[in-house]
């Protein structure tokens, strides 16, 4: 009989009651009978360097880090990843055997996976894309398609400084559309994002038309709650390709649960219709 201790994870933010994480990653580890554990640690900001300091002390081998923490996290890294340097927020974090921090941004890679596993003929390249929202899924998702190769990438905002913002951090095919013209900038374009929280459960729905839509674009939410948002509603009525927001959140996890507990894991129909069944 081996006594080896079992891998530890976590999902740490202020609050994270509502993280889904802790079934997801607990998912994986009873299905492939790994012994581990992944639970969720609710930090005050006072508490949080000393609290994130204090994890491989106790065994972690790192953590998943949301809301408020994803930014303050990159400032104790040692290490940081390019694309979460790019992005300026990490949500995922891994303590090397010296106690230190190495930081990356896996929201990016998840939202790419996550189209491409749903419409495998999905082509960045084929067209613009339109990204809703300027915020830091924003910058994931922006950050994600550019390297995916789209060739040109419109942003709409409600505080068009800050879709300003991603266009001088991102580059020359970065354009910024004026949120009054957000119907018209779905014109011609192949890609059409939502990474706001509009459409969400008790949030309004997008006011946007996607009658300008070519009739081969995919239209994608980030948005899980309801899985079907008012937006893809539109866009399955015009016949267009809809991927839903779930699938980002299953295929962010995966690089994490890999580096903490040695197997990469799938994402299939019965992770999802398990995290489905959570409610």
């Amino acid at each position: 009989m081996t006594h080896e201790t079992p891998a530890l994870a976590a999902v740490i933010g202020w609050p994270v009651g509502h993280s889904k994480s802790p079934a997801l990653h607990g998912y994986w580890l009873q299905k492939h009978g790994l012994r581990g554990h992944y639970i969720p640690i609710a930090l005050r900001p006072e508490n949080f360097e000393a609290g994130i300091r204090a994890l491989p002390k106790l065994g972690f081998g790192g953590a998943n880090i949301t809301i408020p923490y994803k930014e303050t996290v990159l400032h104790m890294a040692s290490s940081v990843s390019d694309r979460a340097s790019l992005i300026g927020a990490a949500n995922t974090i891994s303590f090397r055997p010296d106690g230190s921090i190495h930081a990356d941004n896996t929201d990016g890679y998840g939202f790419i996976e996550n189209l491409r596993q749903t419409v495998p003929d999905w082509d960045p390249r084929s067209g613009p894309a339109l990204v809703v929202g300027a915020g830091g899924a924003a910058k994931a998702v922006v950050s994600a398609l550019l390297t995916a190769g789209v060739p040109e990438l419109r942003v709409a905002n409600r505080t068009r400084a800050r879709a300003q913002n991603l266009a001088d951090t991102y580059g020359a095919k970065v354009v910024v559309v004026d949120w009054y013209h957000l119907s018209e900038a779905v014109s011609g374009a192949k890609t059409v994002a939502n990474t706001t929280s509009l459409g969400m459960v008790g949030q309004p729905a997008l006011n946007i038309s996607l009658d300008a839509a070519p009739g081969d674009a995919l239209v994608t939410d980030i948005v899980y709650a309801p899985l079907v948002t008012p937006l893809l509603e539109q866009a399955r009525a015009r016949g267009l390709r809809t991927v839903d927001g779930l699938g980002m959140l299953l295929h962010q996890a995966v690089p994490g649960f890999q580096h903490w507990f040695g197997i990469r894991p799938e994402v299939d129909e019965a992770l999802r219709q398990y995290m489905l069944g959570l409610g």
